[in-house]
């Protein structure tokens, strides 16, 4: 198994891929979301449903974005956390 660096270096590395909420009203949550959408495409004509997943779709892109930036900001704010450990050592 490569280590971390040979990861992000050959690609391999997606974090945001193997994040698992561990909460547990995540699956609750997730079933429900499931659920009221193959509500909503009982109750819309399929041009509205198509619509609405459009919509849906924007939403999840910008929601990636955020976890993006708080993912490098998280990076960033650990890393300056070891650099300020290692110059008081």
């Amino acid at each position: 198994m490569p280590n971390i660096l040979e990861s992000l270096y050959y690609g391999s590395l997606f974090p945001n891929e193997d994040i698992i909420s561990k909460d547990s009203n995540y699956r609750p949550l997730n079933r429900q979301i499931t659920e009221s959408l193959e509500t909503w495409k009982q109750k819309l004509s399929a041009g509205e449903f198509e619509e609405l997943e459009s919509l849906l779709e924007l939403y999840s892109q910008v929601q990636g974005l955020e976890m993006t930036a708080a993912f490098v900001s998280g990076f960033k704010a650990g890393t300056a956390m070891m650099i300020e450990v290692l110059v008081d050592a």
